[in-house]
């Protein structure tokens, strides 16, 4: 398995996992082409994922815990991958801060060190598909 779940998480371990999953992305897209639905794009990536033996969670439902009682917010993180870094995917024409916003808050509930956001409409994602995000988790990581 390339990126097993017990190995200790590092800065070095974080970007080359970003660096298959962003790899991941630009295969599916090679593959797909532009235009089309989220859904489409996140149902191959989970079979790229699989492809590549990288261990995910589709779909992962947040608890939102406030004063130790769970509030009743629908949050759920497009992919959780190898239980620290989330995936959040997009198929938009625009890109918008409230989708950073919505990955930073998957991250800090997740106590994830590191997300990125996938646009597949993009022309080219190693360019400007994909912007990368780490948090104060990040930082405390050899």
């Amino acid at each position: 398995m390339l990126f097993p779940s017990n190995r200790t998480i590092t800065k070095r371990y974080l970007d080359e996992l970003t660096y298959e999953i962003v790899g991941a992305a630009i295969e599916v897209q090679k593959h797909m082409g532009r235009g089309l639905l989220e859904s489409v794009y996140h149902e191959c990536m989970k079979e790229e994922l699989k492809h590549r033996e990288i261990n995910f969670t589709s779909e992962l439902k947040l608890p939102v815990i406030y004063k130790e009682k769970e509030l009743t917010i629908d949050f759920r993180c497009d992919l959780f991958i190898e239980n620290c870094l989330v995936a959040e995917l997009k198929s938009v024409t625009e890109m918008h801060p409230v989708f950073e916003a919505q990955l930073l808050t998957y991250m800090n509930l997740l106590k994830a060190p590191k997300g990125v956001l996938i646009n597949f409409n993009s022309s080219n994602i190693f360019y400007e598909g994909q912007k990368t995000f780490v948090n104060e988790y990040f930082k405390h990581l050899s």
